[in-house]
């Protein structure tokens, strides 16, 4: 008689490696989410106040190069340019996963890959069937499918949890998945008047960006301009000039050759991370987020069908899809919900999957190109991510007690080694090798 197979845990513990890679994404990213989140409240505030003209005045002045087709507005440079930077970040972090991370095999890519489609796919269904019951547009779909990490973690910053690192680590990577797929949608269904010969260019520019990596070349003074050249072209294309920053995280290497400390990705990203999540991400909702919040703006949002459905999206389909998705994964990959934990605390952590700030800002825009509705759009995420992020509040701090002790569990190191004592017992040293 064969004897079943052991069910792999949810949630356990992570292997030490994952764990440092983790933990350092997430500092940056949560430094990242509170100049973000303070960034939104500037942009709020400077929008509603007697001087709204100024900030209208600043986001639509335009600058640049006419002549290469780069003459855009403040608003436009960091939609298109800063966001290019995160992105590029986005791609590497993705790149890692897929290499050395949590999706390297089927195994342990199936929950959090389930997780993300079905949080991408449930939110799209029910902007769909809402915006159609009230016989509005329908192009907004794509607006709530993305999942915000920076403002998620700075939320947990804010209510002070002590989250788990698998809980974390789940967030993250659905987080990067969420941020594939959009680069993907926009790629795809916000792609207009190609200019072939540019398109063209840009794809010889990635071609060579991906000799030089494989040929060991090194010394920024080959890929910054080249990098830059490939932005500049992929713009002029009419596909979004963000599609080059991702494509590019994704050419770099991310495992070390024999001598090397770090790989060029890592050194990459330890350089460009903290520049994407507390500069480049904060400017974007500065000239992003600045949107009308009186009586009647807000009136709009749950009375038009287009941001309605947009709140919907947010905060019930990012709950449903993501929640449904990890229960699913688990019950047919024989995985088991680590049993310190609930599924009440994956119900929590969907909640917060719902703050969807950046990205669904940034679709919000190219869905919607009247200005008026735009605004609309942009309302209603800011008020779906508040709302997702007040439940998620809630929720989180219920709980806060276990995951404290739990993160204690996980951080103690009596002996000083810098390794916590968890990572250092037999038993769970040869069950992570």
């Amino acid at each position: 008689m064969t004897q079943a197979r052991p069910r792999r845990p949810v949630f356990g513990l992570l292997p030490w490696p994952e764990r440092q890679a983790i933990a350092e994404a997430l500092r940056t990213e949560t430094v990242g989410g509170l100049v973000l989140l303070a960034a939104a409240v500037v942009a709020l505030v400077w929008a509603n106040s007697p001087w709204s003209a100024a900030y209208e005045s600043v986001r639509d002045f335009h600058f640049g190069i006419p002549a290469l087709g780069l003459e855009l507005s403040v608003g436009h440079w960091t939609a298109d340019g800063l966001l290019a930077v995160f992105f590029l970040v986005a791609g590497i972090e993705l790149k890692r996963e897929l290499v050395v991370g949590e999706l390297r095999t089927p195994a342990t890519a199936a929950l959090p890959v389930v997780a993300a489609l079905c949080g991408m796919a449930v939110p799209a269904a029910l902007y769909t069937l809402t915006a159609s019951a009230g016989g509005g547009s329908l192009d907004g779909w794509a607006v709530p499918m993305a999942t915000d990490i920076a403002f998620a973690l700075a939320v947990l910053a804010v209510i002070s949890t002590h989250l788990p690192a698998a809980l974390r680590a789940f967030l993250l990577t659905l987080a990067v998945v969420d941020d594939l797929g959009a680069i993907l949608i926009i790629a795809v269904f916000f792609t207009s008047d190609l200019d072939f010969w540019a398109l063209g260019g840009a794809f010889a520019g990635l071609i060579l960006f991906y000799a030089l990596q494989r040929l060991r070349v090194r010394g920024w003074w080959w890929y910054v301009p080249l990098g830059v050249a490939i932005w500049a072209l992929m713009y002029n294309s009419g596909v979004h000039a963000t599609v080059a920053g991702v494509a590019m995280g994704l050419i770099l290497r991310t495992v070390r050759d024999k001598g090397e400390e770090t790989s060029p990705g890592a050194r990459v990203s330890h350089l460009v991370h903290p520049v994407s999540a507390g500069v480049a991400v904060p400017l974007f909702a500065l000239f992003a987020a600045g949107v009308s919040v009186s009586g009647t703006a807000l009136g709009h949002v749950f009375t038009d069908p287009e941001p309605l459905a947009v709140v919907v999206g947010l905060v019930v389909g990012k709950v449903l899809g993501i929640f449904l998705g990890t229960y699913l994964a688990a019950r047919f990959t024989r995985a088991q919900l680590n049993p310190e934990l609930a599924w009440a605390d994956v119900f929590g952590l969907a909640t917060l999957a719902g703050i969807g700030f950046t990205v669904a800002l940034l679709i919000g825009e190219l869905a919607f190109p009247d200005a008026a509705q735009a605004e609309h759009t942009k309302a209603a995420v800011l008020v779906g991510s508040l709302i997702a992020a007040a439940l998620a509040a809630v929720l989180l701090r219920r709980r806060n007690r276990l995951y404290k002790r739990l993160w204690e569990e996980e951080e103690r190191d009596e002996d000083a080694d810098g390794i916590p004592d968890v990572y250092q017992t037999v038993t769970q040293l040869s069950g992570h090798r």
